[in-house]
């Protein structure tokens, strides 16, 4: 069995806590180790709050509505023993230097990118050239022994 959700959130603080939420509530219920569920909702909690700071631009700029200018998406996929989770915007795209790479540098201000790379498995940094960034990162799963879609 797979489980499979995507939120479409306003560039807003609060966003960020309510993503978190419903991955860990989603892990739970799933059965997946909890020190896996938290790695997760930190790193999601980062790339969300990156999308918020970073992720918008004017509603002219987009050629759309002022919905678009002001929100971002989070999809999450619970697949087998793996958990992909994607946060795309729409603002100006990540650095030349951060995409495609793995570990992005340390600077002052790219501390959660660097962050999730450290709590997941596998990372993802690219741009949607006109349309945003996109944050993407997996990490296997660990099940408790309870759990409802445990892999055999």
């Amino acid at each position: 069995m797979s489980i499979w959700w995507s939120l479409h959130l306003r560039r807003e603080a609060a966003s960020v806590p309510l993503a978190r939420r419903l991955l860990l509530g989603t892990m739970e219920t799933a059965g997946v180790d909890p020190d896996i569920s938290f790695d997760l909702s930190v790193a999601l909690g980062e790339a969300c709050a990156n999308a918020v700071e970073h992720g918008g631009r004017t509603a002219a700029a987009l050629g759309s509505g002022p919905e678009e200018a002001g929100a971002y998406h989070v999809t999450a996929y619970l697949d087998g023993d793996r958990c992909r989770i994607e946060v795309s915007d729409s603002g100006p795209g990540f650095p030349h230097a951060t995409v495609g790479r793995r570990r992005p540098s340390l600077a002052e201000s790219g501390r959660g990118l660097h962050l999730i790379a450290e709590l997941a498995d596998h990372v993802r940094f690219r741009n949607r050239p006109g349309r945003g960034a996109v944050v993407s990162f997996d990490k296997m799963l660990k099940w408790r022994d309870d759990s409802l879609l445990k892999v055999s």
